[in-house]
């Protein structure tokens, strides 16, 4: 039996490789998936063991970028206390600023889109190793004011040499500082992407905290052979309150904490599209060897014959089956490191630098590959393979393959459970306020499409049909083959449907719902917003509040309204805010109160999104527990707002509730207003006068604030494209693979049709039209259960700002047109092959 199955792999490699190809993809996700985030989760260990052995913060300071950045400091003075500790042989204190970008010699921005900007005071403190984090390379540090030292990397990407004029952009009192270049720094850990600007002391003091003596925080070493935690606890027992001291290697745990939750949908994202390549490559695995079983029907036969018994028979596929599913998963693998190069590059390009960091493979990664691999390999061959086995060798010389009535009406039964569950959950998500509304959409539309999956043979049915009339009208006696062919196996024909299906159900939905996400931020933007102008950051970093008094002092401007984004969490369930001027933003923003005003929002109060107060059964008067940027406090509910385009944040505190939780006083973007009767164009260039010379800053007006708000939404949906491009292209093997084990199943049936005048363009067009119809009955099934799926998500999220349902039709019907095209290009390699096939031996065959 084991020399049987080997013949029957190596005399069937191509159409079992074509098989694999669904397990390389979705393998390939996985591992490089896992891959490329282990990848950088090292390159950020090395950055975060760059600590000191002990850090002195505020204790409302945190690195696990939840709280987001604090403006509190430890004063100088402290520091001074702290180097005269027993045990104590040295204490440093640290400016840093993460909104400091270097300008490039051609004025454009470097870094940004993720990674900071770091603006960094230098003194030569040891980690918690012993050694600097950072090295001079070329040239020296920092030593008087007008002096910067910059990584090497960010000096070579913005074109600068030592003794060059270095531009910077900063958050702080200074938005726009120029330098000299003294010197090229490395970082012990790599930079991944960041951007490294070091002055001195008194001179980073100046740019972040006004010239004050105050520090970020302070790095305390202990004398040789001391434990860093005993001289943290000595170092906390002498702090005054409001302070805390924890060991460099606590701090480099929060931060690689904060780093991995950050970057943790990355593999999320990842290993969905992963799944779902490998349950439509299922799909593929089961036609495939459901056909190769049903030709070797003969060959089964014999060998029950010869005494192999059922279980024999059924080890046997299952055999076939576990080699390709270790082939797929092995070549899967590898190109799992060419997936994690690309988006590695990828990532390069928006900012985050892993090319000084090599690929890491983990053993685990490999285990995770060949298991998932495996798994699903052996589990779509599992019914094929059993079928296998339970067919009695009389019948299986039989040249009827058909499946038995009674599975199809189980299936039937079934998909129609399937489709009221679906359908219900549909319903709960879309139309009642349920929580977590896109989740039942999500569980609804998937019962819906596996209803489809299993009662596709049935309602299929009358599609094939129709364009069979229409096959028979244009082709005659071709088309009505064409159409034979198709319903001859409707459970062969509805399989490989189903896997263009999903495919076409995805990219329907999300076209749905993206068109209709583009249009609710227009409608909100033209009906909500009464600001002219939005000045706002290009990388997404806060700016310097200098520019935003600068831009109030504009002539024609009525009204400026500054708007800071912070984290905040009310009753432990984390969010970000806005901390806004109530009065500034009624004149910029309108805003719809289900309860309360914007007159309601003053020291002790916030106002909260009517979805907010749904989800946690909030209302006007409600005490809540805060934490605004890890200042805990008691807040009281003044206002229920309906959250728009303009404002999306579901929180809102008064700019000096910032201020008090110590968030960094830096403007995430501003509106404004312009004066009655003032002239758009003067205002306009008076405004661009104020950011000329800063490249992080934009102007924009509403058509181009609406735009701005739109990129995004475009971004995202075609990065969803490209990647469900390769479940369409697994279906697309499908179809070719079910054509081309099709022909040689009807290797006899051709040779006749040939023998009594069936010419080879007709041979050919008999299998493109099945294809075709094939092909067709997965997109109009796709487009429908994808336009249903879209409708109801946006149903689902209407409260949340997405009210306007939008359906592109011109573009759902490209996507029908397309898989047309797909089934004449499927066509195109088991047409030739059936047409070259030899008549006579064709006829001979059995």
């Amino acid at each position: 039996m084991l020399r049987a199955s080997w013949k029957s792999l190596l005399g069937r490699k191509l159409r079992l490789f074509m098989s694999a190809f669904a397990i390389i993809l979705g393998v390939s996700f996985v591992s490089g998936s896992f891959i490329f985030t282990d990848t950088l989760s090292k390159a950020f260990d090395g950055i975060v063991n760059t600590v000191g052995e002990v850090v002195v913060r505020p204790d409302t300071a945190s690195s696990d970028f939840d709280s987001g950045p604090t403006a509190k400091t430890v004063p100088g003075s402290l520091v001074t206390t702290l180097a005269g500790l027993p045990g104590v042989a040295r204490a440093d204190g640290n400016v840093t600023d993460p909104t400091t970008f270097v300008v490039s010699t051609k004025g454009k921005l470097i870094g940004g889109g993720g990674p900071p900007g770091l603006g960094l005071a230098w003194n030569d403190a040891p980690t918690a190793t012993g050694v600097p984090p950072a090295t001079i390379a070329q040239g020296h540090w920092p030593e008087r004011s007008g002096e910067v030292v910059l990584d090497s990397g960010t000096a070579d990407r913005a074109g600068y040499n030592v003794g060059d004029t270095v531009t910077l952009v900063t958050s702080g009192a200074q938005p726009k500082v120029t330098a000299t270049l003294v010197g090229l720094a490395e970082f012990k850990g790599g930079t991944v992407g960041a951007t490294l600007a070091f002055f001195d002391a008194k001179t980073a003091q100046q740019l972040y905290f006004e010239g004050k003596n105050e520090f970020t925080d302070v790095w305390v070493t202990g004398k040789d052979g001391s434990n860093a935690d005993k001289l943290a606890a000595r170092v906390q027992a002498s702090l005054p309150k409001g302070f805390e001291a924890v060991t460099g290697k606590s701090v480099a745990k929060e931060q690689a904490t904060g780093i991995n939750k950050a970057l943790s949908f990355i593999n999320i994202f990842l290993l969905v599209f992963a799944g779902i390549a490998l349950f439509v490559g299922s799909f593929l695995i089961i036609n495939t060897f459901s056909i190769l079983v049903a030709q070797r029907s003969r060959e089964l036969a014999m060998l029950r014959a010869l005494g192999a018994g059922r279980r024999q028979v059924t080890r046997s596929v299952l055999f076939e089956a576990f080699v390709v599913g270790l082939v797929g998963s092995t070549i899967g693998l590898g190109v799992g490191f060419l997936l994690a190069l690309g988006i590695q590059a990828l990532f390069a390009r928006f900012g985050l630098d892993l090319s000084g960091s090599p690929l890491v493979f983990q053993p685990s990664t490999a285990l995770i590959a060949y298991a998932v691999g495996m798994v699903v390999t052996m589990v779509a061959a599992y019914l094929p393979a059993r079928r296998a086995g339970k067919m009695p060798p009389v019948a299986a010389m039989r040249d009827d393959i058909a499946l038995p009535e009674s599975t199809l009406h189980r299936r039937i039964w079934l998909g129609s459970v399937l489709f009221v569950i679906g359908l219900w959950n549909t319903f709960l998500g879309a139309f009642t306020p349920i929580s977590n509304s896109a989740y039942w959409v999500g569980t609804g539309v998937f019962a819906l499409v596996m209803a489809a999956i299993l009662t596709s043979p049935v309602i299929g049915h009358p599609l094939i049909r129709f364009l069979g009339a229409i096959y028979r009208r244009l082709f005659g006696a071709v088309g009505l083959m064409a159409e034979q062919n198709a319903t001859r196996n409707p459970r062969r024909t509805a399989a490989t449907a189903s896997a263009l299906m999903i495919g076409l159900t995805l990219v329907s939905m999300m076209s749905v719902f993206g068109a209709s996400a583009k249009a609710s931020v227009d409608k909100s933007i033209s009906e909500n917003f009464a600001a002219d102008y939005v000045i706002s950051n290009a990388i997404g970093q806060p700016f310097s509040t200098t520019v935003t008094r600068d831009v109030a002092k504009v002539p024609g401007v009525a009204a400026v309204s500054p708007m800071r984004y912070l984290s905040v969490s009310i009753n432990e369930d984390r969010g970000f805010a806005a901390a806004v001027d109530p009065v500034a933003l009624g004149k910029a923003v309108p805003i719809e109160f289900k309860s309360g005003s914007l007159a309601d929002l003053r020291s002790g109060t916030l106002l909260v999104s009517e979805t907010r107060a749904n989800e946690q059964g909030l209302t006007v008067g409600s005490k809540v527990d805060a934490d605004v940027a890890g200042a805990k406090a008691t807040y009281t509910v003044g206002g229920i707002y309906v959250s728009t385009a303009a404002l999306p944040n579901s929180i809102m505190v008064t700019l000096d509730a910032a201020d008090a939780a110590g968030v960094p006083k830096q403007d995430s973007a501003a509106f404004v207003v312009r004066q009655p009767g003032a002239d758009p164009k003067a205002v306009e260039a008076g405004l661009e006068k104020v950011i000329a010379d800063l490249p992080s800053v934009t102007l924009k007006n509403q058509d181009e604030f609406a735009a701005e708000q739109r990129a995004p939404i475009d971004q995202l949906l075609y990065i969803i494209y490209a990647l469900l491009g390769l479940a369409v292209i697994i279906a697309v093997l499908g179809i070719i693979n079910t054509l081309a084990l099709s022909v040689i199943e009807r290797t006899r049936e051709i040779g006749l049709l040939r023998a009594v005048g069936l010419s080879r363009r007709q041979l050919r067009t008999m299998l493109r039209l099945e294809s075709v119809a094939i092909a067709l009955l997965g997109a109009v099934l796709g487009v429908v259960l994808g336009l249903a799926a879209g409708w109801a998500l946006q149903r689902s999220l209407a409260d949340d700002g997405i009210d306007v349902l939008s359906i592109p039709g011109g573009q759902l019907a490209v996507f029908v047109v397309l898989a047309g095209v797909v089934g004449v290009l499927a066509a195109l390699w088991p047409g030739r092959r059936a047409a070259r096939l030899d008549v006579l031996k064709a006829i001979t065959t059995e």
